[in-house]
């Protein structure tokens, strides 16, 4: 019975985490590449009608336009500077105001917003500059994200920020004009010093914010009303247990089925050589690197679920840049860039909110923020740049997913527990189970259930486990792992029955 009930525990904490280097399910292929007036700092890419753009900018005042084709190669088109001539230029984002395209572009060097008209082959005519006031929060502009509500648009602004770090908002008019709505100071109670990644969800016809402060090391939650103002509903702060949010750095997200997940990246204070003079918390303790998914609810509460830890089989030290492409609604591919391990670490997560890596890129370069995103047809690309300056060259890269049949072990089993064990004891087993999901690299895959059949022959079954190992060897590595066997000598008291079987099985797996 003890060793059945170890099966068990392997099934309901392995969600997800698969990846061998050597037998990588994914890759990226370079396309081709173009030279940028500056390092590489930030990218986007926008569509307008049937053609495909991507803006670039760096360390400097100017802003690199690329055209890019249906095969993801990319052209060069012209170079634009901004009007204060200072820069360096950061948080690149575009989108549709009210029937025009719009490039807005953070001045970090100028505390600044700038929005440039996008015409419709792709270059720009600068419209309209707000600086920095005692009211708002424009100091040292680093991110930037336009929220639609109804008919309203609004720009939400972030950066490093030293003396009065925060968050502001501006309503986006049709002429590319911002009006100040509303700005909110930082505070302990709030995520916004040093504001690097923002994403926003709507959930159920409410729109919410997140943002993520390097300074203050956590990411935050924001109700944004119809008419831009916004309050704080939650914050997670790091911790140095399970959570990886010192230096809170890249913030992304994306739906899969009805659930909604807020995927964030940190890059560790420990990596900045001059923390000292930086680093407004020098007191920091490094428990290794990790990226972070978040459940948002209904009521837009960020809440904890699962992390992806670095380890000797990915590479994920210095991340600065996560990009999403939705496959469809269960999966998504999730391309995180870094900075100190020089790669783009390549995952999928499904709709259970399970980061599983299935590639690495060595880049070769690092990356700081400098990549984006788009998906043209079937066929996903991920755009990157390099901070060094010796680079100076912004790339294309195509994913490739292979398919191929492989033998796998499936383990299946069903447990019966005892009619003294309470709900919140069954429910607890199960965290319990998942709370170890880091700790299994060995499982391919995971799914269990709770029993809804009325054709009677139950007897008393009520969950069902299947997971999948590669081979037997991979499973029995865990019967005296003793994590497992502390969970065992928990959960075997509740179990009046287990029923478990094995069987071989042929899956299609992209690798």
């Amino acid at each position: 019975m003890k060793q059945i009930i170890v099966f068990v525990f392997f099934l309901t904490s392995c969600i997800g985490f698969s990846q061998i280097k050597e037998n990588s399910q994914a890759s990226l292929v370079e396309i081709n590449s173009q030279k940028t007036k500056n390092n590489t700092v930030t990218a986007v890419t926008y569509q307008i009608d049937e053609k495909y753009y991507v803006f670039s900018g760096g360390d400097g005042a100017f802003i690199d336009a690329f055209s890019m084709n249906s095969k993801g190669v990319l052209g060069s088109l012209d170079t634009y500077e901004l009007s204060d001539k200072k820069g360096p230029v950061r948080g690149l984002v575009a989108d549709r105001i009210q029937g025009s395209d719009y490039l807005f572009v953070g001045d970090k060097g100028g505390n600044a917003v700038e929005v440039f008209k996008i015409e419709k082959d792709g270059s720009l005519q600068s419209v309209f500059v707000v600086n920095d006031t005692d009211e708002i929060h424009l100091g040292v502009v680093i991110t930037l994200k336009v929220i639609h509500i109804k008919k309203n648009s609004y720009l939400f602004v972030g950066g490093l920020e030293r003396e009065t770090p925060g968050l502001s908002c501006f309503k986006i008019h049709a002429d590319g004009k911002l009006t100040h709505v509303q700005s909110m100071k930082d505070s302990d109670e709030i995520h916004t010093d040093g504001i690097i990644g923002m994403y926003a969800h709507q959930i159920k016809g409410k729109t919410f914010l997140f943002t993520g402060g390097f300074q203050d090391n956590g990411i935050s939650s924001f109700r944004v009303y119809a008419n831009g103002h916004f309050k704080a509903i939650n914050s997670i702060s790091d911790n140095t247990v399970d959570r990886y949010l010192t230096g809170t750095y890249p913030v992304d997200g994306v739906t899969l089925g009805n659930q909604h997940y807020v995927i964030v990246g940190h890059r560790h204070h420990k990596y900045y050589k001059r923390a000292a003079g930086w680093i407004k918390n020098t007191n920091f303790v490094y428990h290794g690197d990790g990226v972070s998914v978040f459940k948002v609810t209904n009521k837009g509460e960020l809440v904890p679920h699962s992390v992806l830890v670095n380890n000797e089989q990915t590479k994920l030290a210095g991340q600065t840049r996560i990009e999403i492409l939705k496959v469809n609604d269960k999966e998504a591919i999730v391309a995180i860039a870094t900075r100190d391990d020089e790669s783009i670490q390549l995952c999928k997560l499904n709709k259970e909110g399970m980061l599983t890596p299935v590639g690495i890129l060595d880049t070769g370069y690092p990356i700081y923020y400098g990549m984006a995103s788009q998906k043209i047809g079937e066929d996903f690309f991920f755009l990157a740049g390099s901070v060094d300056n010796s680079v100076k060259k912004l790339f294309s890269y195509k994913v490739n997913l292979n398919e191929k049949e492989t033998k796998v072990l499936r383990h299946v089993v069903n447990l019966k527990y005892i009619e003294t064990a309470t709900k919140e004891e069954i429910e607890n087993a199960v965290e319990g189970f998942k709370a170890l999901k880091n700790k299994i690299p060995e499982i391919l895959d995971f799914e269990w259930g709770v029993n809804i059949s009325k054709e009677g022959h139950s007897k008393g079954f009520t969950h069902c486990f299947f997971v999948t190992f590669k081979d037997e060897a991979s499973r029995d590595i865990y019967l005296n792992h003793k994590d497992h066997l502390a969970l065992v000598a928990k959960v075997g008291p509740l179990l009046a029955d287990v029923l478990v079987m094995d069987y071989w099985t042929k899956i299609t797996l992209e690798e």
